[in-house]
This record gives C-alpha cells, sequence and structure tokens, in this order.
C-alpha cells in the first residue's frame, strides 16, 4: 500500500523505549527492554492510537546502539502486527548512516521512517532539501515524516524550504514544534505533506483548517493513551464543544514538565525528564536513561514528577470513560 499525506490522520505518538535496569552503565550492550516494549506497545495500540512513531529524542534515538535500535524497532512493529502504521525514527549525524538504518527499519517491517537531519553543524535550506531529496532517492517509495525541531537541529525549516520537501514524493508529513510560523507553513504545503502539530495547538487548527490539520503528535501517549485518542474522536468528528474540555485537560497535564514553561531549557533534560514522567505516569516502566543523558537537576523534577501524575490522573478519568461506552 502506498502511503500518502491522506493517510496521516489522527493521532501520531511518539513511543519512549524502554530501559533494562542497567542502562545507565556504558558497560551495558542490550539496554532495551522487550517485555515492556512490547506491553508498553500492545497498550497503547489497544487504546486506539492512529499511528505509531518511534525513537525521536526522549525515544533515546541519539544514546541507542544500531543493533538497540533494530531489534527495539523489530519488537515494535512485531507487536503492532500490521494494526496500526509505525515510522521508525532514524536520525543520525550523516546522510549515509541515516539511509543505512533506514534500510535496516524498512526490512524488518516498518512502513515508513521519521528522520531529522544531522545536526552536528546547522544546514541551510539547500542543505536541508539536499538532505530530504537523497533520502527519498535512496530510499524510494518509503514514506517519511520529517523532524523539525528548531532546537535539536539548529534551525526552522523555512516555508522556502518546506514547499521544496513537500514537492518529494516520500515526504508525507512533518513533525512541527508550532510557534507563529505552524500555520503558514500548513497553508504553504496544503495537501502535499500533513503537517503534524502539538497535540496542545491541534484543536485551534482543526477549528480553523480541518481539511488540512487531521492529524497531531504528542511525546505523551505512553503516560496516557486515552484523553488522547478521545480528544482525536472529537476532533475527527469535528465536535469542537466536545474536543475543547478535553484539550484543555490535556494542556494542563503537559505544561507542569516546562520549567518556567522555557521549551529550550525543557529540551536540554528532555530524556530524562521524559523517563520521570513516563514512571510518573505509572503506566509503563521506563527505567532508567541511558549515558550520557543521566543526570536531571531539582529543579526539574518536581514538574516532571507533577506532569505523569495529571497524566495518570486523565487516564484513569477517560480510560474509565471508554470502557463503559
Amino acid at each position: 500500500m502506498k502511503i500518502t499525506p491522506s493517510d496521516i490522520c489522527g493521532v501520531a505518538g511518539i513511543l519512549p523505549t524502554p530501559a533494562t535496569p542497567d542502562a545507565d552503565k556504558w558497560q551495558t550492550d542490550n539496554s532495551v527492554n522487550f517485555s515492556e516494549t512490547s506491553r508498553m506497545t500492545d497498550l497503547v495500540v489497544e487504546a486506539g492510537t492512529d499511528i505509531i512513531l518511534t525513537t525521536g529524542t526522549f525515544g533515546e534515538c541519539a544514546t541507542l546502539t544500531g543493533t538497540e535500535l533494530k531489534e527495539f524497532v523489530s519488537c515494535v512493529v512485531d507487536t503492532v502486527a500490521r494494526r496500526r502504521l509505525v515510522f521508525a525514527g532514524v536520525t543520525t549525524l550523516n546522510t549515509r548512516d541515516t539511509i543505512r538504518r533506514g534500510q535496516e527499519l524498512v526490512k524488518v517491517g516498518a512502513d515508513g521512517l521519521f528522520i531529522g537531519r544531522p545536526m552536528w553543524l546547522a544546514m541551510d535550506d539547500r542543505a536541508i532539501v539536499r538532505f530530504y531529496k537523497d533520502i527519498a532517492e535512496a530510499l524510494p517509495g518509503v514514506p517519511v515524516i520529517v523532524y523539525d525541531n528548531p532546537i535539536a537541529f539548529k534551525g526552522k525549516i523555512s516555508r522556502e524550504a518546506y514547499l521544496q520537501i513537500a514537492a518529494i514524493p516520500e515526504m508525507v508529513a512533518a513533525k512541527h514544534v508550532g510557534g507563529p510560523s505552524l500555520e503558514s507553513d500548513a497553508l504553504a504545503v496544503g495537501e502535499n505533506c500533513r503537517i503534524l502539530p502539538l497535540l496542545s495547538d491541534w484543536l485551534r487548527m482543526a477549528k480553523a483548517h480541518p481539511d488540512l490539520m487531521k492529524a497531531a503528535w504528542t511525546g505523551s501517549i505512553a503516560c496516557a493513551p486515552s484523553p488522547l485518542n478521545a480528544l482525536a474522536r472529537h476532533i475527527r468528528e469535528r465536535d469542537w464543544d466536545a474536543a475543547a474540555p478535553v484539550s484543555e485537560k490535556c494542556q494542563w497535564a503537559e505544561a507542569a514538565m516546562f520549567a518556567g514553561g522555557d521549551l529550550a531549557k525543557f529540551m536540554d533534560y528532555s530524556i530524562q525528564i521524559g523517563h520521570l514522567r513516563f514512571a510518573s505516569a505509572g503506566l509503563i516502566v521506563p527505567g532508567p536513561s541511558r549515558p550520557p543523558y543521566l543526570d536531571l537537576p531539582d529543579e526539574y523534577r518536581a514538574g516532571a514528577i507533577e506532569c505523569g501524575q495529571r497524566w495518570a490522573s486523565l487516564e484513569k478519568e477517560f480510560g474509565s470513560v471508554l470502557a463503559a461506552t
């Protein structure tokens, strides 16, 4: 089946990579907890999540070995068992490694790839577009979700670059962090590439542009899939009145993890914060983070724990509602 932007609808939930108890030691050869990976993946799918993404930032693409990445994605793919689309994250420091890892993940069954550009040095528009053209040339027909994070990748993808990227058939969607360019980027590329807003921006954007904003991304799917998927259902039905209180509750839960409301400061410790909030939410056992991203300053801890607890309360509320319907 050829995957196009029209197939990217609903919640794109990004999974963490559950770790073994000794994952924080550099001597560990395989730090992936496969039994917990399978349990987590099944929970998220059974809760109704539309699309599964793996190995982004807090999913620790940067800290997994090549073998761990391949085996983790294989476990996710086997657990999903074609019930949902799986886009496997494969971001490296150069084009050739990204392509080679991408080829391996497609072979183990990933439906598509989730790819950020190399970030050792900042890349201008010409280099960014060439990078994604090279990916498409090396992996023809493999759908790609572009990872656009200005902090992680040292710059925003410009509207002009987006227009060129959207003209590449393999580039079916882009994970967008929001901000003032969200609406203009989405309108610029139109149906050629599905711009995915952060879930907290989704309702506002979907009300304004319901035919374009048919999907959103979240990094909290392994904290509480039930409220997130409830929001997706209301937006899909264009029931804005029902969606509004759910969206407000999800924003309330998410807000706690941003120290002082500063996204840049959060990004410095997003892996460690992720492990703490997943553990606090209690749906999965994330295990420790992997080196070198191990320590978390005290000022981030309370917010990460509070975030997880808020999501746990919403999962209890909405999981009960869904079970009763």
